[in-house]
């Protein structure tokens, strides 16, 4: 007897009790056995309030009866161990919350700077968010970067720079504990198994391009779009295995994953803008589908949809027509073809590592070289991602025509993600929407696109260990039909499906060093501001992270661009503390300087005389600044 008998098409076990095909006649005597995938799909039925078997009598029991279901439920235990995968990837971060940053010095502080400043604008004075401390004189300088303003519940809590850097580190944690949670949210709610949904999770979660980006926040700040359209399928009644059932509509689904979606959103357009635009193709088709198919809608899936749509699209309005006029303020912040093809990733790209990949890292050094910014270039996906994936287009429990859906998505966000460096210049993929499609010339790196691609491959993946799983159950359930069958599938090739994981944590790990945070040199809080921090450039970050201690108005400040004015203020800085400089600064408005004699060597203030005294300028010397106060009456 053939075992592929006693599976359907797609690879599911079908209903029937006999190893006969799909739609034959029931064996009453030996019902088929519910998988894990049946029990995703009644839990998402009941709202994962499946009725107690007869329950005692008595409220305190019957909660009690509640809370030990939840407590051992799928979602409690996936939850509680992406947490723990998060710490455990990231450890010994854990330990250190209140003294180091991820990677390096310099991005990680100007993103706890900006959750600090959020939390200090929203207590004080939110009409004035826009407008931070640093950039000085810049008016709407929040918006140079991406915002992180979808943190700002837990940016209340920083007072300092000691809880900032608190604050920043648990949310990067975070960041990994929900990636990976949302992507396994996602795949159960589109049909895979569960060890198929974990591993793939896993990949996700922990793929070793995103190594390269463990200094942006808001590049590893991914979970949100996993997380949203699960949350949109499942109010929907959608799945990949079981196309869409009407009677599993749940509308408050439907607003939950709008609103996550937003709050996606307003983390950072450089990854937002193009969800706005997934999500807008995804309900183009959507809309087509329905035209032909006329399925039936609930009018409260309607009303949620309106309701959620609405509010999500007027709150990527606002913070889309925010950036628009800092756009127009400043012209120099738009990026032209031949500066994002320098960041963009070649062909080669996406089988090259990081350099802090602890794996593959050393060994792909070479290829490294060849490129032109490799932070931003190196993106592999995770090879044991790729062959599972690659096994998957050929056996798995999609269907042949999803599996070709998902192919040709993948190749779409390859040669769209690979920027003008994709066949003529782009013209076929990437630039079609830098010249058309609003918002999307404000895109620095194309090459971020790789968490969709990330995504496909992890839904190839999961649908390849799902069949095997299906494979499995087909058989035990035969075995027990067909007493004269003496193989029978053992269980333990459920726990053998796990293994993959850890060949996707393996190529995860990183070498990247956890670095001590430097003090201020002086008592930030005590500066007369508006203040300029010479040497100015790169270090600038440490200067705005520095500024969270009172937030004194500083002219330093780092972003994707250079404002034209900040660069004027930077030139009449080259000579200080001569006579015509201190004049510049002075009528600039500038109150006081503060000079960084360990920092000067090798900057354009390598010659700057520290031991200078200015007429009329106050100085005021410690052991790591040298203070000078422009206007000492």
């Amino acid at each position: 007897m053939a075992i592929t008998e006693t599976t359907s098409e797609d690879g599911r076990e079908p209903d029937d009790g006999s190893p006969a095909p799909a739609g034959g006649p029931r064996d009453e005597a030996a019902p088929a056995p519910a998988d894990d995938h049946d029990r995703w799909r009644r839990f998402a039925d009941d709202d994962g309030t499946a009725p107690l078997d007869a329950a005692p009598p008595g409220r305190w029991r019957r909660t009690g009866r509640l809370l030990v279901r939840g407590a051992r439920s799928e979602w409690t235990l996936a939850g509680l161990f992406s947490v723990l995968l998060a710490v455990a990837m990231t450890w010994p971060l854990a330990k250190d919350l209140d003294d180091v940053v991820p990677h390096d010095t310099g991005d990680p502080l100007l993103l706890t700077y900006i959750l600090g400043w959020v939390g200090h604008a929203l207590r004080e004075n939110p009409a004035g968010i826009w407008d931070t401390n640093s950039f000085w004189p810049l008016t709407d300088a929040y918006l140079f970067t991406d915002t992180l303003l979808g943190y700002a519940p837990l940016a209340l809590f920083i007072t300092g720079p000691t809880s900032a850097l608190v604050v920043y580190n648990l949310l990067y944690i975070g960041t990994f504990a929900l990636a990976f949670l949302g992507a396994y949210a996602l795949l159960r709610q589109l049909g895979a198994r569960v060890a198929g949904s974990a591993v793939a999770a896993a990949a996700f979660a922990y793929a070793p391009w995103k190594l390269g980006q463990a200094g942006h926040l808001q590049v590893l700040s991914v979970g949100g779009i996993a997380l949203a359209l699960a949350m949109l399928a499942r109010g929907h009644g959608w799945s990949l295995r079981d196309g869409f059932r009407s009677e599993r509509q749940r509308p408050g689904w439907i607003v939950a994953g709008w609103l996550t979606a937003l709050w996606q959103f307003s983390i950072g357009a450089g990854l937002g803008i193009p969800f706005v635009y997934l999500l807008l193709g995804i309900g183009v088709v959507v809309g087509l589908h329905w035209l032909v198919t006329r399925p039936r809608l609930r009018w409260q899936t309607l009303a949620a949809d309106g309701v959620g749509g609405v509010v999500f699209s007027l709150g990527v309005l606002w913070i889309a027509d925010k950036h628009a006029v800092v756009a127009r303020a400043y012209p120099e912040a738009v990026r032209d073809v031949d500066y994002i093809s320098w960041f963009s990733p070649t062909w080669q790209s996406f089988i090259i590592a990081p350099e802090e990949s602890r794996v593959w890292g050393a060994a792909h050094e070479a290829a490294r070289a060849d490129l032109t910014w490799a932070p931003e270039q190196a993106l592999l996906v995770g090879f044991t991602l790729v062959a599972l994936a690659v096994a998957g287009l050929v056996w798995s429990c999609w269907t042949g025509w999803q599996r070709c859906w998902l192919l040709l998505g993948g190749a779409a966000v390859f040669a769209v993600s690979m920027g003008p460096n994709f066949l003529d210049r782009g013209a076929w993929a990437w630039a079609p929407l830098y010249e058309y499609a609003p918002g999307w010339d404000a895109i620095r790196t194309p090459g971020r696109l790789a968490i969709y691609l990330t995504l496909i491959l992890a839904v190839l993946a999961a649908g390849t260990l799902t069949r095997i799983a299906d494979e499995a159950d087909a058989v035990a359930h035969a075995a027990r039909v067909d007493k004269r069958l003496k193989v029978k599938a053992p269980k333990r090739v459920h726990a053998l499906l796990f293994l993959p994981i850890g060949l996707v944590l393996w190529e995860g790990l990183t070498v990247a060093p956890y670095v001590p945070v430097p003090e201020a040199p002086v008592d930030m809080a005590a500066l007369e501001g508006p203040v300029l921090f010479l040497p100015s450039g790169g270090g600038d970050t440490k200067v705005q992270y520095w500024s969270t201690d009172g937030f004194v108005e500083v002219a330093n400040g780092v972003a994707a661009f250079t404002p034209d004015e900040q660069a004027g203020l930077r030139s009449m800085s080259l000579d200080f503390p001569n006579d015509e400089s201190v004049a510049s600064l002075r009528e600039a408005g500038i109150e006081t300087v503060v000079v960084l004699p360990g920092s000067l060597p090798g900057s354009d203030w390598s010659g700057l005389d520290t031991e200078a005294e200015p007429f009329g300028v106050g100085v005021e010397r410690t052991d790591d600044a040298v203070i000078y106060d422009l206007d000492p009456n």
